[in-house]
């Protein structure tokens, strides 16, 4: 699978730290979705961007890694008010978020 994916591909997975990828040639069928961990596909092939993300989630738990300082909130609100884990101890840039949102 990885033959048709042009090198700027591999060189934007590989300066990754965190994230799911879905990568698509629009000329076929071919479709890749994974995990990306420091620059590593360590998960690909996984059917959809949901089941990808659960998978990310699950990585950084098992594995104890920290979300990366730039990307905090962002995965804060994806896990604690998306994901409804563990939602009762949130920053309060999450708990603003969420009192918009559900008001």
């Amino acid at each position: 699978l990885l033959s048709w994916m042009p090198l700027f591909l591999h060189t934007g997975i590989g300066a990754t730290t965190i994230g799911v990828f879905h990568l698509k040639d629009c000329s076929s069928a071919d479709e890749d979705i994974g995990v990306v961990l420091e620059g590593i596909r360590v998960l690909s092939n996984l059917d959809s961007v949901p089941t990808a993300v659960a998978m990310l989630f699950g990585l950084i738990y098992a594995m104890n890694l920290a979300y990366p300082a730039d990307l905090r909130y962002t995965f804060e609100v994806l896990q604690k008010i998306v994901m409804e884990l563990d939602g009762g101890k949130l920053s309060n840039k999450a708990l603003s978020l969420k009192n918009h949102l559900y008001e």
